[in-house]
């Protein structure tokens, strides 16, 4: 479910009925300022004739002449066959489908000019489907290319051209937003000569650098964009600096106490995740952070230590997490090092028996439990926190808007709690500084000792029984495995059916050994308990749906097994193969793949074959996928780009951040203008 407010419906205005506006706002054009930015995919070369005999196949050609036939012929198909004639030549233009008023305009004798693809035929040169008019001879050719613009169902390029000149014409002389100095620097034309420049181009232009959006005018189009979306975000940064929240100073007692009884000491990422957390927490708005680490980096301890200095202040911490499994790691984790403290910890979640629950809802209301952990059961209004200072939601991408914002408002006495964000996907920096402007964002680029590198190798479905060897071997050897069913997102039943076939040919295949299985359909109670046997070693062999690529940590584990790993997104991959390098053994990962591989799925398990750094997969990642699919941002509410790129234009997005915070401070009405020429109304796309 998309969590954006629903847009209002399509009216028209002057010139543009309800209809054709309905058809208009599929393509996100709502107002008439809108079509400016509705920019060409590509351009056509009307500006001048080719002669017939010239025409060159496989070109795109303008041709004008006389025609000299039309007609209806059945055969092979039914189609309308016309010849038309130029000094140079003859060419035969078919159409399969057609109405009675082409037949009417190609009338023997008239003159016309013909746009289309031009093919070697059995009778010589021939076009199918052009595009084709009546003219008079001597009528002039356009002036500029034509552009071909996104369209859909019913919306002609004719109709879209003549509203986009409209627009044009009627665009008011506002006075040029961006510094002189920095449009010299960067060499961009003003927005004016930019829009003309790409809605009409002259016929000289540069063809291949407006289809490839390299030309000045996209440049000055990309650089005002990733301004906009700065300023969005950096307003929507400012908003929630604006807000109260509770100073968590904290007095170290438990947090030092926490300190002293760990049998390990933080890394120095760790240690400055802490220094910048406590800082957040201590200040009166909320904090808004965004941590971030690799698979194994320790972020969970860094959460624990900032929940206790919520609680040194006397207010509740809750922390959230996607699915139950990763949920009840954290309570059981959180519970063995904040319980000997003396501090109350609450665990929440849709499984649990209504007694137990109702108990648990009482600690929480009462305030004798400052902490809870659960999964989106935290939200429901029964859930009373009357003292909530902190929130943590761990993988904070599988989460809406909505929910984000139902925990938010459970703040006390009117405050914002402090908000902090985890996410084992890392984010490349420039995904960060673009769709992450409003977080503060803090890394966790560094890996506690001891974690094992992990070998990873590429197995093609063939070798399986040598697979199923190495499984044995590793297990024989007092090591555990997983073995991951592959992903069938078409049905889930079927995925259900693929992993109890595996676990019983499995089991069938290696009878020494004890085999589990956990997938998303075992009730809460039987999931914990299969996870439970694994963690003490009862089970060798866990086989498993990707119920367990987060949050799972059996350090025994040393082998992970992925069936079908093409089918896997890389943030996925690198995720499950993270559950094993977690003890001293050493650990391997294999991919199991099935021919013929897309392209694709070729290049992901290129990537996660070549990298260990969760930091490069990510980049790469962004680079298959592309930003919206990367941070889920149909999903999330996050404002998507539509003309820049954030690989290849990533040199103008410091300048264009710059430039955001000196508005927002110097001239807050042009960020207005710009921000109301962008995005309308759309403000509010902006996530919670």
């Amino acid at each position: 479910m998309n969590d954006a407010a629903a847009p209002p419906p399509a009216t028209g205005w002057p010139g543009v009925g309800p209809q054709v506006a309905e058809r208009l706002a599929k393509l996100d054009i709502r107002r008439p300022q809108d079509l400016l930015l509705h920019l060409p995919l590509r351009y056509e070369d009307e500006t001048r004739l080719v002669p017939i005999a010239a025409a060159r196949a496989g070109a795109a050609v303008q041709v004008e002449g006389e025609v000299v036939s039309a007609e209806v012929v059945l055969r092979p198909r039914r189609q309308l066959v016309a010849r038309i004639r130029d000094e140079s030549g003859l060419l035969i233009a078919r159409w399969l489908h057609f109405y009675p008023s082409l037949q009417k305009l190609l009338a023997p004798g008239r003159r016309v000019r013909v746009f289309g693809e031009v093919r070697e035929g059995f009778f010589g040169a021939e076009t199918i489907h052009p595009r084709i008019r009546a003219v008079d001879e001597g009528e002039p050719l356009p002036d500029s290319l034509t552009p071909v613009y996104p369209t859909t169902a019913g919306l002609a390029q004719s109709l879209l051209r003549k509203l986009v000149a409209r627009a044009l014409a009627a665009m008011p002389q506002e006075e040029e937003p961006l510094p002189p100095a920095l449009r010299d620097r960067l060499e961009l034309p003003s927005f004016g000569e930019a829009l003309h420049a790409l809605h009409h181009p002259a016929p000289d232009s540069d063809a291949h650098a407006l289809e490839t959006h390299a030309h000045p005018a996209w440049r000055r189009i990309k650089f005002e964009e990733l301004l906009v979306q700065q300023l969005a975000l950096r307003r929507a940064y400012n908003a929630r600096r604006a807000r109260r929240a509770p100073v968590l100073a904290g007095d170290g007692r438990l947090t030092g106490a926490l300190h002293a009884h760990l049998p390990f000491r933080l890394t120095g990422a760790q240690a400055r995740a802490v220094d910048e957390i406590a800082r957040d927490l201590a200040a009166p708005h909320p904090m808004q952070r965004l941590l971030q680490g690799d698979v194994g980096s320790g972020k969970t301890i860094v959460a624990a230590l900032a929940m206790l200095q919520a609680a040194e202040s006397g207010h509740q911490a809750v922390l959230m997490a996607p699915t139950e499994i990763l949920a009840e790691q954290h309570w059981k984790k959180l519970a063995a090092w904040l319980e000997p403290l003396g501090v109350g910890i609450a665990w929440l979640s849709g499984s649990r028996k209504k007694r137990e629950r109702e108990a648990e809802l009482a600690r929480l209301a009462s305030g004798e439990a400052l902490i809870a952990v659960g999964t989106h059961a935290l939200i429901e209004d029964p859930v009373a926190l009357p003292r909530l200072g902190l929130v943590i939601v761990d993988e904070q991408h599988r989460f809406g808007v909505r929910q984000r914002l139902a925990l938010r408002e459970k703040g006390a006495d009117g405050t914002n709690p402090h908000m902090l964000m985890m996410s084992a996907t890392p984010i490349p920096r420039t995904l960060a500084m673009s769709f992450y402007a409003d977080l503060d964002v803090t890394v966790l680029d560094e890996l506690p000792p001891g974690r094992t590198p992990i070998l990873t190798k590429l197995v093609a479905e063939g070798r399986r029984g040598e697979v199923v060897a190495r499984v044995r071997e590793a297990c024989l050897a007092g090591r555990q495995a997983y073995w991951v069913c592959p992903l069938i997102e078409e049905s889930e039943a079927l995925q259900l059916k693929t992993a109890v076939e595996t676990y019983e040919n499995l089991a069938a295949a290696l009878p020494e050994l004890r085999v589990g299985l956990v997938h998303g359909r075992l009730k809460p109670e039987e999931k914990s308990a299969v996870m439970a046997a694994f963690a003490a070693g009862e089970i060798q062999l866990l086989v498993a749906t990707t119920v367990i690529e987060v949050g799972v940590d059996v350090p025994n584990a040393s082998l992970m097994v992925i069936e079908h790993a093409e089918r896997f997104g890389l943030a996925q991959l690198h995720q499950l193969r993270g559950r094993v390098g977690r003890g001293s053994a050493e650990s391997a990962c294999i991919l199991l793949f099935a021919h013929p591989l897309s392209e694709n799925g070729r290049a992901r398990l290129k990537v996660i074959y070549e990298n260990a750094d969760g930091f490069a997969i990510a980049r790469e990642d962004l680079r298959i996928r592309g930003p919206g699919e990367f941070v889920g941002a149909r999903q999330s509410g996050l404002p998507l780009l539509r003309y820049a790129d954030l690989e290849g234009d990533a040199e103008l997005l410091e300048p264009a951040r710059a430039l955001a915070e000196r508005l927002l401070q110097e001239s807050p009405d042009t960020a207005r203008r710009l921000m109301q020429r962008w995005l309308g109304g759309r403000e509010g796309l902006l996530r919670a």
